[in-house]
């Protein structure tokens, strides 16, 4: 059977007065800091809206090697792991970096999973 990659999407909507530019610097710092490095995580693609009906101003996708990988950092869709036991780079990338920037704490933006098939 293949393995099925997970893909899971998350938006982000920026504080009022908060610029796009403060968003992809906070971006950049990231990758320098190497906190987007998870176990699975194969791929990341962060995208600026120029047109849609959500009131979203970025959208990241993260795309993993595949459910097994992907339920070994978050925990199974139906039981996902508290905050408390997120890995350590991604709470860096949540709490230092983006929740500054967003109109809600990180753990409530508007976010899907998915699963290829």
């Amino acid at each position: 059977m293949k393995m099925q990659r997970v893909i899971s999407i998350h938006e982000y909507k920026l504080k009022k007065g908060v610029s796009g530019e403060q968003f992809e610097r906070a971006v950049e710092k990231a990758r320098e800091r190497e906190l987007f490095r998870l176990p699975g995580l194969m791929q990341y693609h962060f995208l600026k809206r120029i047109r849609g009906t959500r009131k979203v101003d970025y959208t990241a996708i993260w795309i993993y090697k595949d459910l097994e990988t992907w339920e070994k950092i978050w925990g199974k869709a139906e039981r996902p792991i508290t905050k408390e036991l997120y890995p350590e780079k991604w709470k860096i990338w949540e709490d230092e970096l983006l929740a500054p920037l967003l109109t809600q704490e990180p753990d409530h933006i508007y976010f899907a999973a998915y699963e290829e098939f």
